[in-house]
């Protein structure tokens, strides 16, 4: 307790105007509010963190003096944790025994995505063994970039792998369905907002994040400010104690800011860099929806599910987005986002304990790898 005490007051701190560079993070929240605003104009998908993301990255690639010093993170990250815990409800759980056949192929899909990816980014892209590794999970943007940050792999370069994923397929995606399905694929707005949800919806939100930051400090969770609130915002809404949705308002903003502080890591960054990491996510991507059509054909045959429920259910791309394709086209909205949840808690549960376990078997690196810049 005393720990985590301290850490707050340490954060508190860190806020004082003589170690916060209040002028640089302004500009980098305008340039991120007008990327969120202008993604969500052209309806893009996840907006407000990828806009953001965009603007303030090119902001810091042409050397613009933004900043967004890694304070301001855990509280973002929280909202974000306790957002994926409030998607397991006691209905959502009661129909998984029926879907057993789906979550098993899901969990082989996941292992053939992982092995496949990381060997292509550590061959093909000479990225170092931990980078390469949390690069190339099929899921999870800020936790992967977390995780990554604490073993010694390259933040940046995580980010913008995981950020060029979820738009490359997001953004792909929809568009085959449409054309394959013959259907209009019109965006609907399914989240609650603050002005229509009563003050015990955000007292639960607060409460969810506060306790779930002191348990992950208390069992030394990685990435504990985001997988903390998960769990025990799961643990609320599977008892059945509330069935709160934190407010898109709030979510969007969690978004926003983790989207600046993603794109001012690039500041310094050169531009060569970024394209070649883009370029090699284009193969990644591919990879992915290769695996992604291959499972989606072998599950239809073992299961009652069609093709394209399961592409949408195993697409590594946002929750959100799949989970809006899947009402146009009248799919089981709940399979898809349940396979999604499922995915990312996954990836979150297992990556850190197979990073382990790999360094065990593999040793420590016995050669420099060659820098993504080069």
């Amino acid at each position: 307790m005393n720990g985590w005490f301290a850490e707050i007051r340490y954060g508190i701190a860190q806020l004082a105007p003589s170690r916060f560079p209040y002028p640089r993070f302004a500009l980098a929240l305008l340039l991120g509010l007008a990327g969120g605003y202008i993604f969500s104009i052209l309806k893009l998908p996840l907006p407000w963190m990828l806009g953001a993301m965009m603007f303030c990255t090119v902001a810091a690639l042409t050397r613009a003096p933004v900043a967004a010093p890694a304070v301001i993170r855990p509280p973002m990250s929280a909202v974000i944790g306790v957002m994926l815990g409030s998607g397991f409800s006691p209905s959502v759980i009661a129909q998984i025994p029926q879907w057993l056949p789906t979550i098993l192929g899901l969990v082989v899909f996941m292992v053939a995505c992982g092995l496949t990816v990381v060997w292509y980014f550590r061959r093909i892209g000479g990225f170092d063994r931990t980078t390469a590794f949390f690069s190339g999970m099929p899921g999870g943007l800020v936790e992967m970039i977390t995780y990554g940050e604490e073993r010694g792999g390259d933040a940046r370069v995580i980010a913008l792998v995981h950020s060029a994923r979820i738009l490359m397929i997001v953004m792909t995606l929809p568009f085959a369905i449409q054309w394959i399905e013959g259907v209009s694929l019109n965006r609907a707005a399914g989240s609650v907002s603050m002005f229509d949800t009563p003050l015990v919806s955000e007292a639960w939100l607060v409460g969810c994040g506060l306790a779930g930051a002191l348990l992950g400090h208390l069992l030394n969770l990685p990435a504990k400010t985001l997988l903390g609130p998960m769990l025990v915002s799961a643990c609320v809404h599977l008892m059945g104690w509330s069935d709160f949705k934190p407010p898109f308002e709030i979510v969007n903003a969690a978004q926003l800011i983790l989207g600046v502080a993603i794109g001012c890591r690039f500041a310094g960054t050169a531009s060569r860099t970024v394209m070649r990491i883009l370029a090699l996510s284009v193969g990644s991507t591919v990879i992915l929806l290769f695996w992604m059509t291959v499972f989606a054909v072998i599950v239809s045959r073992l299961s009652d599910f069609g093709v394209v429920t399961l592409a949408l259910a195993y697409s590594p791309g946002g929750l959100a987005e799949m989970s809006l394709i899947a009402v146009a086209l009248h799919a089981e909205v709940a399979f898809v986002a349940a396979h999604h949840i499922i995915r990312v808690f996954l990836v979150m549960i297992s990556a850190p304990l197979a990073f382990r376990i790999a360094n065990r078997l593999l040793g420590p690196e016995q050669r420099p790898a060659r820098q993504p810049a080069e």
